[in-house]
């Protein structure tokens, strides 16, 4: 929890609209199951699909209820999953572990004990609507987990987050939220030097929807990345209608309240990676300038 880092806008990170990338860590390899029984498990959670590859190296499955609209026509998004190889040395450096919060305790054990990787990833889903692409992403993880029960832990690149296997096998979370529980990340900093704190998400332009951004000082940080949470669930259900100057409901005693309003704006990210985001003023608990 002591970790100094130096900011740093010059580190890019995942391209919006970007695949959607899935780290399935594991103790030992595993092989790739077969072409019959991932089909079988991607059509329970995905819906039809059709197998345009499949080796130990690759499978590859259109799914077929998933049309993306293309100027030279129509295509399914693809699901990609690729056989299991070690892990590269230092891909998880200390600020990635810095913001791990699902799992700190199990943190440390698992990035040492798990060397093996099985990556998935969408392909040509960019094109799709941000609720269904967001749908069919998080489809896609519980048919990953239902192939790969022997999963120590799930990380997901675009957002950071590493997340316990049980924890993604058995949560009854339903629709747009699944997204939001899985493949966005809200981070908390300590700004050196002062009282001020920073709240901020990653994961949201995957989906071409806005990250979201908290200055602040003086508030309990578990109330702004609850408030975060719930902005990033309500962009995402309404395609983002927010623009600058509006207003939404902040909180007050923990407690988002219609009497507390917080005025919105779009900047560039304080932490990185660069990007745009939707930064919220948080009335007297704000902090840092605003053009």
């Amino acid at each position: 929890m002591g970790e100094v880092f130096q900011q740093d806008l010059k580190k890019e990170g995942p391209r919006p609209g970007g695949p959607f990338l899935i780290q399935l860590l594991f103790r030992e390899p595993v092989p790739m199951p077969d072409r019959e029984v991932m089909a079988a498990a991607l059509e329970r959670h995905v819906g039809p699909v059709e197998s345009f590859c499949h080796d130990e190296k690759t499978a590859g499955f259109a799914a077929l209820g998933h049309m993306a609209e293309f100027k030279d026509g129509r295509v399914p998004a693809q699901l990609m999953v690729m056989g299991c190889h070690q892990v590269k040395s230092g891909i998880f450096d200390d600020f990635l572990k810095s913001q791990m919060w699902d799992c700190r305790e199990d943190r440390d054990r698992i990035l040492r004990e798990c060397r093996h990787q099985v990556v998935a990833v969408d392909m040509l889903a960019a094109a799709l609507s941000a609720l269904e692409r967001a749908s069919l992403d998080m489809d896609f993880l519980d048919a990953l987990a239902e192939l790969y029960p022997g999963c120590e832990a799930f990380y997901f690149q675009n957002c950071g987050k590493l997340i316990l296997g049980e924890e993604v096998r058995t949560h009854q979370i339903k629709g747009p939220d699944r997204f939001i529980r899985f493949g966005v990340n809200a981070r908390f900093f300590n700004i050196q030097g002062t009282g001020d704190m920073l709240v901020d998400t990653v994961g949201m332009s995957t989906l071409f929807l806005p990250d979201i951004q908290y200055h602040f000082r003086g508030m309990d940080p578990n109330w702004v990345v609850n408030h975060a949470y719930n902005l990033a669930s309500y962009l995402l259900l309404n395609d983002c209608p927010i623009q600058s100057g509006e207003t939404v409901d902040g909180v007050a005693d923990g407690e988002i309240r219609r009497d507390v309003q917080w005025r919105c704006q779009y900047e560039e990210a304080l932490i990185q990676p660069p990007r745009p985001v939707l930064d919220v003023c948080m009335g007297e608990y704000a902090a840092g300038g605003r053009g």
